[in-house]
């Protein structure tokens, strides 16, 4: 019996940017007896179904965005005589639709890391049980990734998770349902171990898959403090001694090592958390700006972020804290006008942001945003081919809507063609030079350059603002950006680097490099915050 782990993706670019790290989780969760799993990660190249046999395993994670083509693959290995598991977020919120269309055994609901063992026992002695409960698991039992498994020379960035959960509540997403609000903390010793041995294999730049890396506030000290709750008090406080603790083991590592991870805009006010996430090699975050307007972060239920000059002066906060900024923003928002669109790009320029990315509004399965939506659509709503609206992510993507709610000032098209506007004013070749002077020397520039237009191409258009031609461009342009972009961000292997093992108080003074290297894109997957 071979246990495969199969990545889904209608699109392939032989270069990945990040790792998909529940693969290399679920082969570290695989028992020895079973052998080495068959990855096939398909934003590298499709799936060789000819691999697949009678008796296999076939392993397969589904986003929303990935579900049609994860359902294809399970159909597909069915007919091949193999067991087929689903887990992911989307499996998670639709078990029965992985069954009914992916040709489902059995499903894993929440976290796989000890369930997948119990999975391939079960399909050895020909009895998978439909569903699987996985849970949430606490941290202790979250498997490290099996890195030794992976094609160094197929992936930009290595990817490692020291949180799961986060305390928010945005409607638009829905990990704090799913993951939940507690922050599991995997141990600092773990985390470390694990970046060890990715940098040993030549991984210099790594994205921390988090979910919000910085889980407790200083508004959340205060408020606990106010409360006069000494118990929850003193919780936070564990929690955040626990993000110090891992940055300072973080600062002794290699100096060459970049990090990128995902936080709350929150942070620019915690002037020792900067300094710490820098000395930390933490040298790029992904930020949901959303909205510049105060009524567009009440669509959403951001109103901890802020708006307009104060927006402005807590996205540069982080860079002068060395912090650089893929900021996320959302178009489509019932309070959006259309001067918001000149006025986002506008913003995003001003407050110094490296990177952006500048999505539509689409109701994401599991979140606030959906359920409303869902409750909405009138009984006669659209179908294609038999899929009502509501489930459109089994649709074609040409079948899809462009935006999902009616606009009450503007039509579907004016947001689309207005969106697509934005991204090619930020992304302009000539405003992405100037804003690669944040990196010294002429490679870094380059690599900044490349990585903004590889971001564009992979992402701006193949979202719901593009129309077909302009994808196809965007997918032959991503192509070629890819192997260079991977290059540039390669490093020489370091097979005798040993695990540091002294943990360190966070230091005040900034850390200084000859040359600082730009933070990679984050994939803007529709299932992260």
């Amino acid at each position: 019996m071979k246990v495969h782990l199969v990545n889904p993706s209608n699109l392939s670019f032989g270069i990945a940017v990040i790792t998909p790290r529940w693969m290399f989780v679920l082969a570290a969760a695989t028992p020895a007896q079973w052998g080495d799993p068959v990855l096939s990660d398909e934003t590298l190249e499709p799936l060789d179904p000819t691999c697949i046999e009678r008796g296999d395993v076939v392993g397969i994670s589904i986003q929303t965005g990935n579900a049609r083509r994860g359902y294809e693959i399970g159909r597909l290995s069915r007919e091949r005589g193999a067991w087929v598991i689903f887990g992911g977020i989307h499996a998670t919120l639709y078990p029965d639709e992985a069954t009914r269309l992916g040709g489902a055994h059995a499903v894993v609901r929440g976290d796989g890391d000890i369930a997948w063992a119990e999975v391939l026992d079960d399909c050895a002695d020909s009895v998978p049980r439909p569903l699987y409960e996985g849970g949430r698991l606490e941290a202790a039992k979250l498997r490290p990734a099996r890195w030794d498994l992976i094609d160094r020379k197929r992936y930009a960035w290595a990817s490692v998770q020291t949180v799961r959960g986060c305390p928010k509540h945005c409607s638009f997403c829905s990990v704090w349902r799913t993951d939940g609000q507690e922050p599991r903390q995997r141990a600092a010793d773990v985390v470390v171990e694990e970046i060890v041995g990715l940098r040993r294999l030549g991984f210099r730049f790594i994205a921390l898959a988090d979910d919000n890396f910085y889980p407790v506030t200083l508004d959340d000290l205060a408020q606990a403090a106010r409360r006069q709750d000494p118990a929850r008090l003193h919780q936070l406080e564990a929690i955040r001694a626990e993000r110090f603790a891992l940055m300072a083991r973080l600062a002794e590592l290699p100096d060459d090592l970049v990090f990128f991870t995902q936080i709350t805009m929150e942070a620019a006010e915690d002037t020792a958390f900067l300094d710490a996430m820098r000395m930390a090699h933490i040298e790029g975050a992904l930020i949901g700006v959303e909205a510049v307007t105060r009524e567009g972060l009440k669509d959403v239920y951001k109103d901890f972020n802020v708006a307009g000059d104060a927006l402005v002066a807590r996205l540069r906060q982080f860079r002068a804290h060395g912090v650089h900024v893929l900021g996320s923003f959302i178009f489509g928002l019932p309070s959006d006008q259309a001067d918001t669109f000149d006025l986002t790009v506008a913003l995003a320029k001003r407050s110094h942001l490296d990177f952006a990315q500048f999505v539509t509004l689409t109701p994401m399965p599991g979140t606030l945003d959906f359920e409303t939506w869902e409750r909405d659509l009138p009984d006669d709503s659209q179908t294609v081919d038999g899929v009502p609206l509501s489930r459109y992510w089994l649709l074609p993507k040409a079948d899809r809507p462009r935006v999902f709610t009616a606009h009450p000032s503007m039509g579907a098209d004016e947001i689309r063609r207005r969106t697509q506007h934005v991204w090619d004013q930020f992304y302009d070749l000539k405003t992405v030079w100037r804003r690669s002077t944040v990196v010294s020397g002429l490679r870094y520039r380059l690599t900044f350059v490349l990585m903004s237009k590889l971001y564009r191409q992979m992402y701006a258009g193949t979202g719901l603002a593009a129309d077909s031609a302009r994808e196809s461009r965007a997918i032959a342009w991503a192509r070629v950006l890819a192997r260079p972009v991977q290059r540039l961000f390669a490093a020489a292997p370091m097979p005798e680097l040993q695990t540091p093992r002294t943990i360190l108080s966070p230091r005040p003074a900034a850390r200084t490099k000859t040359a600082s290297a730009p933070p990679a894109a984050s994939l803007p997957a529709a299932d992260v915050p």
